[in-house]
């Protein structure tokens, strides 16, 4: 306990509280006063440490997110990297998928937009057990467009799901950059816990620094389109993610190995 409160600057009663509540792994207990604790608690306890900091969730609502249970606070798409991270180390594994029909309350359309994000690649729907399921991330992206249908984007007005296609494929070419570009520029210079700690801070920035770039760009179109002749120029499309996605699905591929090891 004491090394890991000294790896995570987390003191040991917040830890076992983190314990109570079930959202860090239970230590192996060689004896009945020994508890061990590994590096899967080092990542844990850190993941909750950040989205209580960056995310302002609540214990309570950290335990329903990794459970499968909605929560009525909105979060935000950085925080998922870390909810994934609870899951990965062992938290409520048996928990870690989560039911399509729990999404359907908000959502009555949740099974076929589940399958047809699957069908343009964003998303996995789980056929093993009693029903489909997604993990966390998916799940979120299925309620997201919930959202979207309940503000009128549906079929009957020529918006179906699988209109998102062209984000699949743009999302696709710019984290593969994001990934090549990270690796050519600190590969062999910096420690994996500097990069880490680099990644932990530029990530969520940059989905604010692109989200605020798309919003502007989107509304320099729209006012074209009103003062010309009604139509949005199409941007010259880039180059089809697909040329080097074997070289580049490897190289993430290895910086994942790295990140776990």
């Amino acid at each position: 306990m004491k090394e890991l409160e000294a790896r995570t600057g987390v003191g040991r009663e917040t830890i076992r509280v983190y314990l109570r509540f079930g959202i860090i792994p239970e230590p192996i207990r060689a004896k009945r006063n020994v508890a061990d604790y590994g590096e899967e608690h080092v990542r844990a306890v850190l993941a909750v440490r950040e989205l209580q900091r960056e995310s302002r969730l609540t214990l309570t609502q950290i335990a329903d997110v990794v459970r499968g249970r909605t929560t009525e606070q909105r979060i935000d798409a950085g925080a998922f990297q870390h909810l994934e991270e609870l899951v990965a180390t062992g938290v409520g594994l048996d928990n870690s998928l989560v039911g399509i029909s729990s999404l359907a309350e908000d959502n009555p359309h949740a099974l076929g937009d589940a399958r047809a994000l699957q069908a343009i690649g964003a998303a996995e729907v789980i056929e093993n057990g009693d029903e489909p399921k997604l993990s966390l991330s998916d799940a979120r992206l299925v309620t997201i467009w919930g959202q979207m249908r309940r503000a009128g984007f549906v079929e009957s007005a020529d918006f179906p799901p699988e209109i998102l296609g062209f984000y699949v494929e743009a999302a696709e070419y710019l984290a593969a950059n994001e990934a090549t570009k990270f690796l050519e520029r600190t590969e062999g210079r910096i420690s994996e816990q500097e990069a880490a700690a680099m990644l932990d801070v530029g990530l969520p920035r940059m989905l604010d620094f692109f989200g605020l770039l798309r919003l502007k760009f989107f509304l320099r179109n729209i006012h074209h389109a009103k003062r010309g002749n009604g139509h949005v120029e199409q941007a010259a499309e880039p180059p089809p993610p697909r040329r080097k996605r074997r070289a580049v699905r490897g190289v993430q591929a290895e910086a994942g190995a790295r990140s776990r090891s």
